[in-house]
């Protein structure tokens, strides 16, 4: 009896397709985002920025710390594959001299040239573990080369947005898996037994959603210890808002609980005496999974525009620590803005991930839909 009930099953989660074969829920769902062209773009996109990331010393030229005060605010090097005699050579940059101190203003040296070199030595680092100094690219000191400029500290950008992506891109994940997981734990509890354990749990979910998160924020980050640095300063209040940002989602999952719970195959486990806790966990919220993914793609962005906009007000992760969010707050002086417009590159970065975000997000709901044609 049981190895029937197991084949039903089976049967009911898989579909013919061309052909008559057989595909899996999963595998449709595959098909059809491969089909959503802009969700693709979006995932490779994400893809390479998430790479970008975590690889930072290896595709930075300097290291997130390097500072060089002869250069404050540096235009974007340009990269030449002309040589000054009209032929075509090797990626190579001029070197610069400032002519303006005041307004910070650089000239091309084009007697001077320092051609890019790929695979070269430079600023040590750690990973996982293992020291190293090789780098993607570089040039021979005392060149320089600043594809995105350089900050008021002579700081690369490049550079810092490729080590500020480690904190702006995976801060968040841990914030989400916290309140994942326990949105869908009480929720699901909560959806299941009903009646009286029903109407406690939500009305203590309720006085979670009333709290003030932003007011919180504020209070949260005035007790915290000085001496704390400020990427585990912001992950602990990350992790703090986390554990009240689940009541929306335990919402949710109670709604369809109540009525994933009422149905034949939920009633057939109690029948053969499987335990709530093993029904609640492997029976019912599998099937709430679908939404539990959409709602991830989509509120990421909201964790990364949260770190953005905490480190713009200087509540989140602080100088010399690098953050999308805190290199986008020197753009926030108009004079620095108007002459160096290149210190809104992180915004664009921020635009461009929460953008790749929301289109991979509407992908996946639509390939989850079961409503959906195939």
């Amino acid at each position: 009896m049981a190895k029937t009930a197991t084949t039903t099953a089976m049967n009911a989660q898989t579909v013919y397709a061309d052909g008559g074969a057989i595909r899996s829920p999963w595998k449709m769902a595959w098909r059809k985002l491969r089909r959503h062209k802009l969700a693709m773009i979006a995932m490779w996109v994400l893809i390479v920025l998430h790479l970008f990331a975590i690889f930072a010393d290896f595709f930075a030229p300097y290291s997130e710390l390097t500072t060089d005060r002869r250069r404050t605010y540096h235009s974007p090097t340009r990269v030449h594959i002309i040589s000054p005699e009209g032929k075509l050579t090797r990626p190579f940059v001029y070197g610069y001299t400032r002519v303006d101190t005041l307004r910070n203003l650089y000239e091309e040296d084009k007697s001077v040239i320092y051609p890019i070199k790929f695979f070269v030595r430079g600023d040590k680092y750690s990973f996982l573990g293992l020291e190293s100094n090789l780098r993607l690219f570089g040039v021979e000191a005392p060149g320089k080369i600043y594809l995105f400029g350089a900050d008021r500290y002579g700081r690369d950008i490049f550079s810092r947005l490729a080590y500020g992506g480690r904190r702006s891109l995976f801060i968040g994940i841990i914030g989400l898996v916290i309140s994942m997981s326990i949105g869908l734990v009480y929720g699901g509890t909560s959806g299941y037994f009903g009646g009286w354990v029903d109407n406690l749990m939500m009305r203590v979910a309720e006085i979670v959603i009333s709290i003030p998160g932003f007011y919180l924020l504020l209070a949260l980050s005035a007790i915290l210890p000085p001496s704390l640095g400020s990427t585990e300063r912001f992950l602990m209040i990350t992790v703090i808002l986390a554990f009240i940002g689940w009541a929306g989602l335990a919402r949710v999952i109670r709604g369809m609980v109540l009525s994933i719970s009422k149905q034949d195959f939920v009633t057939a486990s109690e029948a053969v005496g499987c335990s709530q806790p093993r029904i609640i966990i492997r029976h019912i919220l599998p099937n709430t999974m679908s939404y539990v993914i959409v709602n991830a793609t989509l509120s990421i962005p909201g964790f990364i525009l949260s770190e953005a906009g905490l480190s713009l007000i200087g509540v989140g992760i602080q100088h010399p620590d690098a953050s999308w969010g805190n290199m986008l707050s020197e753009a926030l002086n108009l004079t620095s803005l108007t002459r160096y417009p290149w210190l809104l590159i992180p915004g664009f970065f921020i635009f461009i991930t929460v953008l790749s975000y929301s289109f991979f997000g509407d992908g996946v709901r639509d390939a989850l839909d079961p409503r959906a044609q195939t």
